[in-house]
């Protein structure tokens, strides 16, 4: 019953840790939005076909909602990460700030969730989409992240910015 949603802590979990150590910039790094998106997809069908979970227009009104504060927080986080060019490539670090966005934004999945559709079934769409919402999320912020990139690689590398700055 809880599967999806401690799958889901994992996940973030995983993600913040990747994002809080230093790494290069590059198109490879959405295969895990693909397989966190491949798999939150999967566990939003069964949460939508399952028997005793009450489907309705509420019910899609918090998945819509939730999604949309997904990208949210998705695009407010790529502008905590710093990125930097050390030799001819960039490289990116997420912050403190970078973290506890992440941790904010799946409390308000679940805190929203609860407020638009409480009792929703045998477990909630909130708990069922999580690893959606991860996914969602972490996409859009590589988006921008890679964008920001690529403007900082067209304008060349910065004199003195070999390491991030604290």
């Amino acid at each position: 019953m809880i599967f999806g949603f401690v799958l889901g802590v994992a996940a973030l979990a995983f993600v913040i840790y990747r994002q809080v150590v230093p790494r290069r910039v590059s198109s490879s790094s959405f295969r895990i939005v693909a397989i966190f998106a491949i798999i939150g997809v999967v566990e939003a069908v069964q949460y939508f076909r399952g028997n005793g979970n009450h489907v309705d227009g509420v019910t899609y009104a918090a998945l819509g909602g939730s999604l949309v504060l997904a990208a949210g927080f998705g695009a407010v986080r790529a502008f905590t990460v710093k990125l930097w060019t050390q030799e001819g490539q960039t490289w990116q670090k997420g912050t403190w700030i970078t973290g506890a966005l992440w941790i904010l934004a799946l409390a308000a999945h679940l805190g929203y969730d609860y407020l638009v559709a409480p009792g929703h079934g045998a477990k909630s769409v909130g708990d069922a989409t999580a690893l959606l919402y991860v996914a969602v999320s972490l996409l859009i912020q590589r988006l921008i992240v890679q964008y920001r990139a690529g403007k900082m690689d067209l304008a060349g590398p910065s004199p003195g910015l070999a390491t991030p700055a604290s």
